[in-house]
């Protein structure tokens, strides 16, 4: 009788969710209204925004909007108002949140070659948001109760206490299926050629992106071919798509070369690095050291330390207050859902005020989790690193816990404080001299060139640009 039951709620809530698909005019699973997409658009965009961070230049900003605002009216979903921003981020990517909220990284800018190809990659992603592809997804995911990850390191717990980014933001850790993968390139296309770019430029995406692979790297945010994985198959489908006219579009290199002129390359090291077994953040001036063989993700707002099997993790976050350290971590532990006090201590840390406190989390299964909240204060902010493991193991932890905290102090070194990030520069070739030749000028060590010859779209690092030809260099 239950099993009966359960199974007519959910015919019924079926039923009832159905939509029509703005894209193929059919009905279809939609748990999520189309204000509701729109809601979690929104949240998402101010956890990304928090998470990862945009990258800083408006001008850049503004022509990546410019290019989706003229692809925009072509789209199944006009009436969306839509969002278009660059993540400071070197992880090759780009993201369709619900709702219309549209992502690229820099490391995706850095890659492309020219405007109709962040035409088409834009155009992908209006295809994902005007199919309502994280929608169906979802709704799949609530129909069977699965939901989606916390993306905690030891639990959904540790989550509540990290301050890690909710459903919204999880939304763009998503793989879409085949089908969807496929439609989203047909409407690219589609798309594209209706906003009089050349179409044909997403083969060239597609092939510089095999090229390239999957480097994420240490990063907390997937690469492209992690969410949006990449089949011979689709190449092939794309290729027949295109025809003589959409290939007559011109592709405009040098006014897209000339617009990511001077980008920052790679990892921004004023955003912290490690160096030595060393975390070093020039641009809040602090330190710390980093467990062996621990997993380090870094973000705009927090650094979380992972022990190699997930069985104890450190967050760090920092927050600008003057609040009394006890009355901060009471209002902390607030937020951990049945945390129960377990003690507290007043310390001091290289000459740091510091606070401790110590709480127990009982969990479903009836085991305890423990958490450390250790505030530091320098200099206006608080500095939180958040320990936790299983209660059992929290001794055999602790060491490094202690080894970890007790190792945060002023940085001021000048070798680590004025550490640049390096920037991709475009110059014209002689039509003379391999790239290597400029790339070896620049400064740029033997082991990259393959990856430069690839952003160049070139063979290899042997390849001679043609005469006048722009080129990505690295300084």
């Amino acid at each position: 009788m239950k099993r009966t039951a359960v199974l007519c709620f959910i015919l019924i809530l079926f039923a009832a969710a159905c939509a029509i698909n703005p894209v193929t005019g059919k009905r279809e699973l939609a748990l999520i209204s189309e204000q509701g997409e729109i809601e979690m658009g929104k949240e998402t965009d101010a956890q990304i925004a928090q998470e990862y961070g945009y990258y800083v230049d408006p001008e850049l900003t503004k022509y990546v909007a410019a290019i989706g605002m003229t692809l925009a009216p072509h789209t199944h979903r006009p009436n969306l108002v839509y969002h278009f921003a660059v993540l400071d981020t070197p992880v090759v990517n780009a993201f369709a949140a619900p709702g219309g909220y549209i992502y690229v990284t820099r490391g995706i800018l850095a890659l492309m070659n020219s405007e109709s190809e962040l035409a088409v990659v834009l155009s992908h992603e209006l295809g994902h948001v005007s199919a309502r592809h994280s929608v169906q997804q979802l709704s799949k995911q609530i129909l069977v109760s699965v939901g989606l990850a916390v993306g905690s390191v030891v639990s959904e717990k540790f989550a509540k206490i990290a301050g890690i980014a909710g459903i919204g933001a999880q939304l763009l850790f998503l793989k879409f299926s085949r089908d969807d993968e496929r439609e989203a390139d047909a409407l690219g296309v589609q798309y594209a050629r209706a906003g009089r770019f050349n179409s044909g430029e997403m083969v060239a995406f597609f092939s510089s992106l095999q090229r390239y692979g999957d480097m994420a790297g240490g990063h907390s945010l997937p690469g492209f071919l992690s969410t949006h994985p990449l089949t011979s198959e689709r190449i092939q489908n794309v290729k027949a798509m295109i025809g003589e006219n959409d290939v007559a579009f011109p592709i405009k290199r040098d006014e897209y070369l000339g617009r990511i002129d001077d980008i920052i390359y790679g990892d921004d090291p004023r955003q912290g690095f490690i160096e030595g077994g060393v975390f070093y953040h020039p641009g809040m001036r602090f330190m710390f050291g980093v467990p062996q063989a621990w997993k380090v993700q870094n973000t705009p707002t927090q650094v979380t330390l992972a022990e190699a099997d997930g069985n104890a993790a450190i967050l760090l976050r920092a927050e600008q207050s003057g609040e009394d350290l006890s009355a901060y971590i009471r209002k902390q532990a607030a937020a951990i859902e049945g945390g129960q006090f377990v003690s507290e201590q007043d310390d001091f840390v290289n000459g740091l005020a510091a606070h401790h406190g110590v709480y127990n989390i009982p969990q479903e299964d009836q085991s305890v989790l423990r958490a450390r909240l250790t505030c530091i204060r320098k200099n206006g902010y608080i500095y939180t690193f958040s320990q936790m493991s299983k209660a059992a193991d929290f001794n055999r932890f602790d060491p490094t816990f202690r080894k970890v905290f007790a190792s945060f102090g002023e940085l001021r070194d000048p070798r680590y404080l004025n550490r640049q990030p390096q920037h991709l520069r475009v110059v014209r070739a002689d039509g003379q001299r391999p790239l290597k030749d400029y790339l070896n000028q620049s400064g740029v060590k033997k082991e990259d060139w393959t990856t430069m010859a690839i952003l160049n779209e070139l063979k290899d690092a042997e390849a001679v640009p043609g005469r006048s030809q722009l080129i990505k260099i690295v300084r």
